[in-house]
């Protein structure tokens, strides 16, 4: 098998939703990698997705009711359990017999991991093959906060291809250019920085180090002190950072989620140990959403050029994180496609770039 230019990858977990968004005994509707799928929260408090699509008419599942346990379609009141199966169908009469199972509806493989919901997205037409292989790949967690839940969220839709989401999240070289700004950097505050990079699960990381230009943010995230940073990569879309000062850990996580061909979703996600922070959110709010809505300017700005179809250059060392994102994602689709273990093709390199 031979990837198109631009494809999803499958068979690999991807950021859902905010545990948060999802009440008990309530639904919600998304589009993830074209798809529709209908997330659900049990009454006992755990969760579940479906292909938000009713096998009999073809009406959302969505539309319909949910009653802690069961779906019902609004449409013919056919109801599904949270696995998928069909457990009723209101219009038969007596003497009338099917075999409900012909009409389940597909289900997905979902965690829901630190206050994060994550689902499987399979290159299967059906999930409801009991048999499926678990996942190679575990969810994706942040380190040292246990099975805390976050304590930030900010969310961002960028009108592009989930390639160039994720190529943008792990540039090096656009801070002083797109960032610029009082509390982040000043127009022209660059330099050369050289950095170890290793390897890592699915992925790559940025090794430890302090940071070099101390921004104010920084300053205010550090206590006054210069925090070290570890910077990791790994697929379908997850960058984590974790500064450290001290015992003072912030850690984002940042989930690229791609939810149709034009657009993709960006969540960033904060974790901290740092009492006094959690008082300064609505004031931190604003900046982060400020930060992430110039990423996505560039991207808009992006778009235009590429209704051309124009190559695209990508130069060493600047762009070497983007070449390797695009050298896994390949081996992570020959690797299913052959049915074999994904084999990591970064080695451990010390790039160097202006930024």
């Amino acid at each position: 098998m031979t990837p198109q230019k631009d494809f999803f990858l499958r068979n690999i977990w991807y950021y859902g939703l905010p545990g948060s968004r999802l009440k008990r005994g309530k639904m919600l509707a998304k589009t993830l990698l074209g798809e529709p799928i209908l997330f659900g929260r049990r009454q006992d408090g755990s969760v579940f997705a479906l292909r938000d699509i009713c096998p009999h008419r073809g009406i959302p599942l969505s539309c319909g009711r949910f009653d802690g346990k069961e779906v019902e379609c609004s449409y013919h009141g056919w109801r599904f359990d949270s696995e998928g199966n069909c457990t009723e169908i209101p219009a038969l009469v007596e003497g009338q017999t099917l075999d409900l199972k012909r009409f389940g509806v597909n289900s997905y493989l979902v965690r829901e991991v630190q206050g994060n919901i994550w689902i499987y997205m399979s290159d299967r037409k059906t999930d409801r093959d009991l048999s499926l292989p678990k996942p190679e790949m575990d969810v994706p967690r942040v380190a040292e906060f246990g099975d805390r839940p976050y304590q930030f969220l900010e969310t961002v839709h960028f009108p592009c291809f989930v390639d160039h989401a994720v190529v943008g999240l792990m540039d090096p070289a656009h801070s002083p250019f797109v960032h610029q700004a009082w509390w982040w950097r000043s127009e022209g505050n660059f330099q050369e920085q050289a950095r170890l990079f290793v390897p890592s699960p699915y992925g790559f990381t940025m090794a430890r180090h302090k940071i070099d230009i101390v921004t104010p943010m920084y300053r205010l995230l550090g206590g006054g002190r210069v925090p070290e940073t570890e910077i990791s990569f790994q697929l379908p879309g997850i960058r984590i950072e974790e500064l450290r000062a001290g015992e003072s850990i912030i850690t984002n996580l940042t989930a690229v989620t791609p939810l149709s061909e034009t657009e993709t979703e960006v969540n960033f996600i904060a974790y901290w140990n740092v009492p006094w922070l959690g008082a300064l959110v609505p004031f931190l709010r604003p900046f982060a959403k400020a930060f992430l809505n110039q990423d996505r300017r560039v991207v808009v700005q992006q778009q235009i050029g590429l209704k051309h179809d124009p190559p695209l250059m990508l130069i060493n060392d600047a762009d070497t994180q983007a070449k390797w994102y695009y050298q896994i994602k390949n081996e992570f689709f020959r690797a299913v496609a052959e049915g074999r273990k994904f084999e990591n093709p970064i080695k451990e390199r010390i790039l160097k770039w202006r930024g």
